[in-house]
């Protein structure tokens, strides 16, 4: 009896060893960038990734097609807003040859590239729906879940030791219909931008766009073209921004950097917002386009669109408050003003965050927004066994934040140490500042450039990160993962921003001089500053000779 007893231990011990030496199985939802993302850093760790795939394509967002149902859909006309050294994946730079900001076909090719030759292809299951993940009934012990897929009309369920959710969230279109009284009895059509393509069926006609974001003002721009009249209609307003900056260089490239984000955070408020605003109005004023936020140094998120100013220039967009009603043939707005013989409204509302393939209290709070923990892990888990990458907003690309979301998973999927910091931790919403999140993740896996070393031991590489752009390459540069090409491509960043651009040579390429433009974007403040000391130690002296 005794020998039974300590031949079943013996058994027993040996399952559990090869369990623990069995690597890791983790499913993956969604093969976009996120999805791709995942399968790599899953790899990395010696984790086993299966990515299920819906459609029949890698690319996600970027794989231009028509709307369908719980698949992410653009329009044809859409451009990237980051530019391609800021978006690309932290150890494949785009070619030389490449624009820097790239329509989506462009953007597309390189995504399928990437896939190529990182092999990851044979870990995609194309042309699978995941209907439902589960918690499995050993959760609490094992922190599994039960992910049910279907293919060809079979269904099959797999155990998965993690899942990582990398399905986005353009999917689920915002419509809100029921706040905008009197559109039940509206004559005309209207659609959400996802259902959007290409402006021919609106040629002649008088369009209602409501909402400024990035779709909203790409698409009445590119509707300015054929149509009679459009009108955007904005509850809130928003910054505009050029994709061209300072001496010519794109947005991020100049605006994206650890010294400007020392900037934001070290000066008092007045002078950071008073900063932002004045940068926000370098190219024009938006109060005289009816573009001005109500909170003018709220750091929401600006709308890229270089014609937008043009357009409205010209007469051919107006820009009005929020619609209060409808009418059969009309719609009128907040300030009393009325648009006459409305054809079609777009709404340009955004996207509802919705999984229905998961049970919606493990990520969603009581006020049914979405919180994550690093805007990553679901809060008051019992097991960090799910994570959701590629759903942070902030200023930065959605590839290299990807990138790093999914290394930090994938570190703590395959650590059998998992702390309770998880559990308790706070949660986040999702807007988030780029510099410091990659930073904070890039801490948690020994990642985070150390800026006083490079100093130390590299000068001129600890310029070149700390003042120029703050590129992806910078998270690959040291620590788990390194890449032997990233001082490399740190220093020649440049080259490449110009290569496709100068394609008549006249002289040397200019680099950005943030210094100088800071000095004049700080002289006034300094100026009033100094007055301001100035004027209160005179008023001190008088008060103290009295």
């Amino acid at each position: 009896m005794a020998r039974g007893r300590e031949g079943g231990k013996q058994k027993q011990e040996a399952q559990t060893l090869l369990q623990a030496i069995r690597s890791k199985r983790v499913g993956i939802i969604g093969a976009g960038v996120s999805g791709l993302a995942a399968i790599r850093c899953c790899l990395e760790e010696g984790l086993e990734p299966t990515c299920f795939e819906r459609s029949n394509d890698v690319g996600g967002l970027w794989k231009f097609s028509d709307p369908k149902e719980g698949r992410a859909s653009i329009y044809q006309s859409v451009f990237t807003n980051s530019s391609k050294e800021m978006m690309c994946s932290p150890d494949f730079p785009y070619p030389d040859d490449y624009p820097n900001y790239m329509h989506h076909s462009k953007l597309q090719e390189y995504i399928k590239t990437f896939a190529q030759k990182k092999d990851l292809l044979r870990y995609i299951q194309f042309e699978t729906l995941v209907s439902s993940i589960k918690k499995c009934t050993s959760f609490l012990v094992t922190g599994q879940w039960v992910v049910a897929t279907e293919k060809d009309g079979k269904q099959e369920s797999t155990i998965f030791d993690a899942v990582m959710i990398c399905s986005g969230h353009h999917v689920y279109p915002n419509l809100p219909t029921d706040s905008f009284p009197g559109l039940d009895r509206f004559r005309g059509n209207y659609l959400h931008s996802r259902d959007y393509k290409n402006p021919e069926a609106f040629k002649g006609k008088r369009v209602l766009v409501i909402g400024l974001g990035n779709s909203g003002s790409d698409i009445a721009v590119e509707l300015s073209r054929l149509a009679t009249q459009v009108v955007i209609g904005t509850r809130s307003g928003s910054w505009v921004m050029s994709r061209v900056w300072d001496d010519g260089y794109p947005w991020d490239t100049v605006y994206v950097t650890r010294f400007a984000s020392f900037l934001q955070n070290v000066l008092p408020s007045f002078v950071s917002d008073w900063l932002y605003v004045q940068k926000m109005n370098t190219w024009f004023k938006h109060e005289n386009y009816g573009l001005m936020p109500l909170n003018g140094s709220l750091r929401k998120e600006p709308v890229f669109n270089d014609e937008l100013p043009s357009r409205i220039l010209c007469g051919i967009v107006s820009i009005k408050p929020s619609v209060k009603e409808f009418t059969e043939t009309s719609a009128g707005f907040e300030d009393g003003t009325v648009f006459e013989a409305v054809d079609s409204v777009i709404f340009a509302t955004g996207y509802d965050y919705s999984y229905p393939f998961l049970d919606e209290t493990i990520i969603k709070s009581r006020n049914n927004e979405v919180t994550l923990f690093k805007g990553i892990f679901p809060p008051l888990m019992e097991k960090p066994t799910l994570a959701v990458i590629g759903l942070v907003q902030s200023r930065g690309a959605a590839i290299p934040t990807a990138d790093l979301q999914a290394r930090w998973a994938a570190k703590v999927f395959a650590s059998s140490m998992f702390s309770s910091f998880f559990r308790f931790g706070q949660s986040q919403t999702l807007q988030t500042d780029y510099i410091t999140y990659m930073d904070k993740l890039g801490s948690f896996i020994g990642a985070k450039p150390n800026i006083p070393w490079l100093f130390l031991t590299d000068p001129r590489l600890a310029l070149e990160v700390y003042f120029g752009p703050c590129s992806p390459y910078q998270f690959r540069l040291m620590g788990p993962g390194k890449w032997d090409g990233a001082r490399n491509a740190i220093l020649t960043q440049y080259n490449r921003t110009v290569k496709p651009t100068r394609t008549r040579v006249v002289s040397e390429a200019q680099r950005p001089h943030p210094f100088y433009n800071l000095l004049k974007m700080l002289s006034f403040p300094l100026l009033l500053l100094a007055a301001t000391l100035t004027l209160m130690r005179k008023s001190l002296r008088s008060q103290s000779s009295e």
